[in-house]
């Protein structure tokens, strides 16, 4: 089976994620529009159309899964009905790449489809981007076909040095992973950093703390709620709760007994991430790890200053004491004390939020990152 000949001019790509809310789903749905905007052909075949791919572009095509609920399964076969649609896309659309977003199963089934192609080879490009590796690769049932495919993807990259060096030590592959963090657009997260306005100027001025996230134990949403509340004893203030899962009762239950509740808004699933980000002067993100940290990177380019936990990828993002604040896990009233300082502090504040936008734009802006992908793209189709 050859390689077909492609132009890096103009490439068909056939992208698979999640389509959830999810940061995986999010820079997926990016990265598409942004090839898109490019030239590039972008097929996403998924079961749902990612949530953030909302605006129309005549490159972008959307393939809806079907799945089969035969009597017979007890469990619909996402991953092979997955597989035969990116076959069907592969051939018809003439699809030069598969880019899967998570080991399992995207990548599985894109191995799958790759190997069904018959007339040229179509190269695999895995994107690690952490629960794949952290919670649900390294599960017996799952480790023999996740080391598999991690053996078998034409490259593998991943999106923080945290997750490629969990991924080498815990299946013990021996390969490349390129590491290519996630990014976000200047213009989208735009910043009044020069604005007299920005953050709480005033001591009785209500403070606005936010989180985001899908609400997963691994995100301790009920530390952000502990947070705030050691916060709101202090000074006036009110917190955002965006997202939803399966912690939020638990949060909701937690902030009744606090006596807090009435400053606790739990807003659901949004789309307007940077509007919100926008109106919020501090964001929590005191996980229990994170493989990189999409949302305190698109804070800290809207200017939101950040206080997290140091851990996983999240140093990668945010440099302690600089562009934000790390602390350990679990540590409500080390964060809450630097909530305080960066409320009470207008010129650490200011500083702090100029510091995160700069870092992020240097680093993660999308220019820099697309090239990335595409340079990987490159290596595969022509190395």
């Amino acid at each position: 089976m050859n390689y077909k000949k492609r132009t890096m001019n103009h490439l068909r790509i056939g992208i698979s994620c999640y389509p959830t809310f999810g940061g995986s789903g999010v820079v997926a749905s990016m990265l598409g529009f942004e090839l898109a905007e490019m030239g590039h052909e972008v097929h996403f075949i998924a079961y749902a159309q990612p949530v953030r791919l909302t605006r129309h572009h005549p490159n972008l095509h959307f393939h809806k899964v079907e799945v089969t609920d035969y009597p017979l399964f007890e469990y619909p076969p996402y991953s092979l009905a997955l597989a035969s649609k990116m076959m069907e896309v592969a051939c018809e659309q003439h699809l030069d790449l598969f880019h899967a977003h998570y080991a399992i199963p995207h990548a599985v089934s894109a191995y799958l489809a790759q190997e069904m192609q018959e007339e040229y080879r179509i190269p695999v490009i895995t994107t690690l981007h952490g629960t794949d590796i952290t919670l649900v690769g390294n599960a017996p049932s799952f480790m023999p076909i996740t080391r598999f495919i991690l053996k078998k993807s034409d490259a593998v990259t991943a999106v923080s040095q945290f997750l490629k060096d969990e991924t080498l030590e815990v299946f013990q592959v021996v390969r490349d992973i390129e590491v290519i963090p996630n990014f976000v657009r200047n213009d989208q997260f735009n910043c009044p950093v020069n604005c007299p306005d920005i953050g709480p100027s005033k001591a009785d001025e209500t403070a606005t703390l936010v989180h985001i996230s899908n609400f997963r134990p691994v995100k301790r949403i009920c530390d952000v709620v502990k947070i705030f509340s050691i916060v709101r004893s202090q000074r006036p203030a009110e917190l955002l709760m965006v997202g939803d899962g399966p912690e939020r009762a638990h949060a909701e239950r937690l902030a009744r007994e606090l006596g807090v509740d009435s400053d606790v808004y739990f807003l659901g699933k949004q789309l307007d991430i940077d509007k919100i980000l926008h109106e919020s002067d501090i964001l929590l993100q005191p996980s229990e790890t994170e493989s990189f940290g999409l949302t305190p990177l698109e804070a800290a380019t809207a200017c939101t200053p950040v206080i997290a936990t140091n851990v996983g990828g999240l140093p990668e993002v945010i440099v302690n004491g600089e562009t934000g604040f790390l602390l350990p896990v679990g540590d409500v009233v080390g964060m809450a004390s630097k909530a305080m300082e960066l409320l009470s502090n207008r010129d650490l504040y200011i500083k702090v939020a100029k510091a995160g936008r700069a870092m992020a734009i240097e680093l993660f802006n999308v220019e820099r990152i697309l090239n990335m992908y595409l340079q990987v793209y490159e290596d595969v189709l022509h190395g």
